[in-house]
């Protein structure tokens, strides 16, 4: 890591941001397994969030893979540097004044609690708390079959652990929710906690 660098700070404040834009920054980190309806969901707060004025943006797990993250695997060693890239931009995003999504299944307690620790904006973890035998079930994408099959290996929930959190502040048990009443509570949850105003 170099040393010869120094932060340049922006000429245009936070608050001058917040104060344009009508709401403020943050993250809202969605978790949960494989198929769990994490981008189903952030897509849907992210429509809400528009419908009202909001300037917000959501970063999918797959689609980062496909360009800043692709030189990476699932290995644990990849999956700490994926999460600490995603933090990274989530940063330069909130900074812009943005609430940000990012829908990841981010498994590990640790890495979860690295993104808290350097977001420079509120951080606000979501839990898409969904049972694994009905991502299963879903397995929009095949990789159920495969990872059981053994063609993928650090498979979440079968060949790699999820570690749930403890006290996410929100908590969306899908079992019981519809995707637009969980994207309701997410977006409750922005207005209670002052990031947006109450319409």
């Amino acid at each position: 890591m170099t040393t010869n660098i120094v932060w340049h700070e922006a000429s245009v404040s936070a608050a001058e941001r917040a104060a344009l834009k009508g709401h403020k920054p943050c993250v809202l980190w969605y978790t949960g397994l494989s198929g769990s309806g994490k981008s189903t969901i952030a897509n849907a707060v992210d429509r809400k969030l528009f419908e009202r004025g909001c300037h917000s943006y959501v970063l999918d797990g797959d689609n980062v893979r496909y360009g800043l993250n692709k030189d990476l695997g699932f290995d644990d060693a990849s999956r700490v540097e994926n999460i600490r890239r995603i933090t990274e931009v989530a940063n330069l995003m909130t900074d812009a004044g943005l609430i940000v999504g990012t829908a990841f299944i981010s498994p590990f307690v640790t890495d979860r609690a690295q993104a808290r620790s350097l977001a420079s904006a509120d951080f606000i973890e979501v839990f898409v708390d969904t049972p694994l035998e009905v991502c299963e079930q879903r397995d929009p994408k095949g990789l159920y079959k495969k990872a059981r099959a053994g063609e993928i290996p650090h498979f979440t929930g079968i060949s790699s652990p999820y570690e749930p959190p403890a006290a996410p502040e929100v908590h969306l048990r899908t079992a019981s929710l519809s995707v637009e009443e969980a994207a309701e509570q997410v977006v409750q949850a922005l207005v209670a906690r002052g990031v947006l105003n109450v319409r």
